[in-house]
């Protein structure tokens, strides 16, 4: 039987689902939920609008458990063999596989320390909640749930879950902010628009952490419960480890706590009675998700030569006994395996359920860990000879470090200095940091010591202390956490001194420096204890064309680093020799033999370059239009004492005339046919029965025209439809009192009727004179000027550019620019040019990544909103060209068309602002691909030569000539 016959299955898996998404066929099997969630989650366009996507490693571990569990439909792990290998059935332990635990769903992700299991975890749980909640209730397919447990090791991994659930810890308070959980951080990544309301609401209102108490706190339809291992001891195991406090005394004497979404019921109140432990009440839901971060701490024990089940495992097989098939489990780990036998015969036995395979080698090559380099300086060459145990006396009692361990610490000590000293002139926020890892917790207060012997000072060092699992009393790790995941961003502490606590979850970026003084061989916490310095330092886009050089450089040139950029420097210790040689073997790790001079080498040829003292000569600005120039109308301006009053007859006349008691002024043709400019007065006027119903029509008559639209008859057209409310108290103070040039009352009597007449003098008088204010009114146009903001490229005062890929030239603000080490040529020539060219008064080279604010946003050939920064803004006395280089394969890109267009609309407006907004001078845009460059350079032709012969134009870009 093969004990690694587990990654075997996970390729071929593999294999078979990269053909069925490639071709369509994994996409057609899936609910119409997943189909959302695969298409936002890996699909153009939507990935290639964001700046964070799922690496590769995450894509198929998510696609795999997809495809296994919606699409095969599996129910237990022997199922998988059969359904994806069954060949390879021959070659498992079918014992081992019939046991409970692997008689259910059970997927296993094995992903290498750093690369993003959390992300993958997240983004199982999005795919199991949001098909729960929309699947029709009548046809349930038991395959998804709203219940899931998360299951941490420790207390460091468990802290971490709930900053992913319940949001980061506010500062200086133990209240954590819900806008800063993972899924609402990174919801451009991992929520569809469409579903982030719901998500989360669900969050916010269903997480439950082991402090508040799983099946005491109410939460709605569903949950997510954060625990760490502990809740599967017994209660008397509990007590022998926890002494009483005062959250637990509290949850003893009240057996429910508040929920966001529910009242305390009497059955809520009665659950803890009802339904007993947590055990008890995860075991009585209906269905439910496992997760099991760093999983490998499951593994049976052998006691007395047999074989028993950890109590992890056997809480988990109590969870499941009755949910059938509504109950799965994934487990994450970057070393799913026990490790058997010892010396020569020591080896791997892997889980049976591992699905995906994404091993450091394929991170490390991918660039998504520091690459390994293994510190065999000089004076570590007679190490082997030396003691490197600590110092014992006749009762074992620790009484200082061997001669072995001083010398590798302080090997460590000296690479700490030569990063720092060179990382800080590179920048300033970056501060490596050095590990080390001790035998027991009777060494680190020596190794402390020593350090400060060396020179650290007291802040400088942060020694925690744990027992033989690695945990640490809760009272103290309160203390140092805080300490502890902030390390990046403070000077202080540099060392960090440990024993087994900070093998996992100890996520942070800046460990550059590991020294193992711990002498155990086991394979696990060798890779644990790797794991904790592979996560990136150096994340930002400016470095990752170094970082790719450099990876050839160790791993397959098999030579020294040219940089300390994202490199983890372990200091050899001779018990892990045969570790290190498969490190070597596999290519996952480089030696660094030399002793570089302090600061020398570290950073390669990155450099940091600045503006130069002259810079305001050349120095240009990025207009961001905060508000557009506007044209705004006062209706509140019409002064009624500038209409005219009827005076065709008096009011006298016309009261005698009309407003006689009794008569009827109903009429069924069209009285009133008078028109004004484009106003017409209806026939339905004479409807009105009441008098606001009369202003009303009276305002739409004013405010209306009929105009012919195409070959129909003619149609009623608004002319005016704002501050209709003021025109009408207008129209009603004139009626009232300068219509007739003395007070009137529409009320009184039967005035009403003068309005009303079925000749309708008076209404007709009303509507021209309205009609004429409106128009002058609309004539009265104030236009505010547009807010601009002007951002000066010098308001980034640093670049960091390859030293040897850049040009010192004179017409730029900085001190030096850079251009792409691939295929860059053309760049090269065109800034070479640029600098060279007597009409160009200055230019700037845009860095997408440094100079974010210079872009334009425009709408793709698929309709979603993107964002493009242009190659080059150049000034001449004239001009300000937003220039564009193509190669020639993509100057006719539908999508490069699309940008025209965006970039043609974005100059106009420029164009439009007051000349201070513009820099005096009128903006184009230019499109010049490589051929056309070289061609007329050749010729001769200055840059406004150029630029004349490139100008895009709206029929260029649209390619219609009319």
């Amino acid at each position: 039987m093969r004990n690694d016959i587990s990654l075997e299955l996970a390729s071929r898996l593999t294999e078979q689902v990269k053909t069925a998404f490639e071709n369509g066929s994994l996409l057609d099997a899936v609910t119409p939920v997943t189909q959302d969630l695969l298409k936002f989650w890996f699909m153009g366009p939507y990935t290639e609008e964001r700046s964070k996507n799922f690496h590769e490693g995450q894509k198929q571990s998510i696609l795999n458990i997809i495809y296994l569990h919606e699409v095969l439909q599996v129910t237990t792990v022997e199922e998988i063999y059969r359904q994806v290998a069954p060949d390879l059935l021959a070659e498992c332990n079918l014992s081992d596989l019939a046991k409970e635990k692997y008689r259910i769903p059970k997927y296993a992700v094995k992903m290498a320390t750093g690369t993003g299991k959390t992300w993958v975890m997240h983004a199982l749980l999005l795919w199991q909640l949001l098909n729960a909640r929309h699947e029709e209730q009548e046809e349930r397919s038991g395959r998804y749930t709203q219940n899931f447990l998360i299951v941490a090791p420790g207390l460091i991994v468990y802290d971490r879950l709930k900053d992913a659930y319940c949001g980061r810890l506010k500062e200086n308070c133990t209240e954590r902010d819900p806008f800063t959980n993972d899924l609402y951080l990174h919801k451009d990544l991992f929520i569809p628009p469409a579903y982030r309301d719901e998500v989360f609401s669900f969050i916010q209102n269903n997480v439950v952490t082991k402090e508040e108490g799983i099946g005491r706190k109410i939460t709605g339809n569903g949950l997510i419960a954060l625990t760490n291992w502990h809740l599967f001891l017994s209660d008397e195991e509990k007590e022998n480890m926890v002494p009483d406090s005062a959250p637990s005394i509290i949850r003893d004497l009240l057996p429910i706590t508040p929920g966001l979404s529910g009242g305390n019921v009497l059955e809520a109140l009665d659950r803890k009675y009802l339904r007993g432990s947590e055990l008890d009440y995860l075991s009585e839901l209906s269905d439910l998700m496992v997760i099991n971060d760093e999983a490998h701490h499951i593994h049976e024990n052998k006691k007395q030569g047999e074989i028993e089940e950890v109590e992890w495992q056997k809480g988990l097989n109590k969870i499941a006994h009755n949910k059938g098939g509504h109950f799965f489990q994934i487990d994450f780990s970057a070393t799913p395996y026990d490790t058997v036998g010892s010396g020569k015969k020591k080896m791997k036995c892997y889980f049976p359920h591992i699905i995906s395979d994404f091993d450091l080698s394929q991170a490390m090559k991918s660039g998504l860990v520091k690459t390994l380099l293994l510190d065999r300086r000089q004076e570590l060459t007679d190490l082997a000879n030396l003691d490197y145990n600590a110092l014992r006396d006749e009762r074992k009692k620790v009484i200082g470090l061997s001669d072995g361990q001083r010398l590798m610490l302080r090997a460590g000590l000296r690479k700490l200095k030569i990063l720092e000293e060179g990382f800080i002139k590179l920048d300033s926020k970056k501060r490596p940091k050095m590990m080390v890892i001790c035998e027991d917790t009777n060494v680190t207060p020596f190794v402390e010591s020593f350090l400060k012997e060396e020179g650290l000072a007291e802040k400088d060092v942060l020694r925690i202390d744990s027992n033989a699992k690695g945990e640490v009393k809760e009272k103290d790790w309160m203390q140092v956490k805080e300490r502890l995941f902030n390390i990046d961003k403070y000077e202080s502490p540099k060392v960090i001194v440990s024993v087994l606590m900070l093998r996992e979850g100890f996520d942070v970026n800046n460990i550059c420096v590991i020294v193992p003084l711990r002498s155990t061989q086991s394979a696990i916490l060798l890779e644990q204890t790797v794991g904790r310095g592979l996560r990136l330092m150096w994340r930002e886009p400016e470095y990752s064309e170094e970082k790719r050089e450099n990876r050839l450089q160790v791993l397959v040139k098999k030579k020294a680093p040219k940089s300390y950029i994202d490199m983890l420097s372990i200091i050899e210790h001779p018990a892990f020799l045969d570790f290190y040689n498969d490190l070597m073997n596999e290519e996952l790790a480089g030696i660094d033999e030399g002793d570089l001079p302090d600061g020398s080498n570290v950073t390669g040829d990155i450099i940091k370059v600045g503006l130069k003292d002259n810079y305001q000569d050349y120095d240009l600005f990025w207009p961001l239009i905060i508000k557009e120039q506007e044209e705004e109308i006062h209706p509140s301006e019409i002064d009624i004492n500038r209409l005219a009053p009827f005076t065709d007859f008096s009011y006298e006349q016309l009261k005698e005339i009309l407003a006689k008691p009794g008569e009827s002024f109903i009429s069924h043709d069209v009285l009133v046919g008078t028109q004004f400019g484009k106003y017409e007065v209806n026939a339905d006027l004479c409807n009105a029965q009441s008098y606001n119903e009369y202003l009303q029509k009276v305002l739409r008559i004013v405010t209306t025209r009929f105009d012919k639209v195409g070959r129909s008859k003619p149609k009623e057209l608004p002319t005016l439809q704002i501050n209709q409310q003021e025109i009408i108290r207008v129209i009603d103070r004139y009626i009232r009192t300068k219509l007739f040039s003395r007070s009137f009352n529409p009320f009184e009597n039967y005035n009403w009727k003068i309005l009303l007449h079925n000749e309708g003098v008076a209404t007709q008088h009303i509507v021209r004179e309205i009609s004429k204010a409106i128009y002058y009114m609309q004539e009265q146009i104030d236009i505010t000027d547009a807010i601009v903001e002007k951002i000066y490229f010098s308001s980034i005062p640093t670049l960091r550019i390859r030293e040897s890929f850049s040009l010192d030239l004179e017409k730029i603000i900085y001190e030096k620019v850079g251009y792409p080490s691939n295929k860059g040529g053309f760049e090269k020539a065109f800034l070479e040019f640029l600098d060279a060219d007597s009409e160009v008064n200055c230019f700037i080279k845009i860095n997408e990544n440094q100079h974010s604010f210079a872009s334009i946003h425009y709408i793709r050939q698929d309709g979603l909103l993107a964002t493009y920064h242009p190659d080059f803004m150049v000034c001449t006395s004239q001009h300000i060209y937003i220039i564009e280089t193509k190669g020639q394969d993509k100057i006719f890109d539908k999508n490069v068309r699309q940008k025209q267009l965006a970039t043609l609309e974005w100059c106009n407006k420029i164009n439009q602002l007051r000349a201070q907004y513009r820099m005096n001078r009128q903006w184009l845009y230019i499109l010049l691909s490589e051929n056309d460059f070289y061609s007329l350079k050749r010729n001769g032709a200055t840059l406004i030569e150029i630029c004349n012969l490139n100008k895009v134009s709206e029929s260029v870009a649209t390619g219609n000539l009319f």
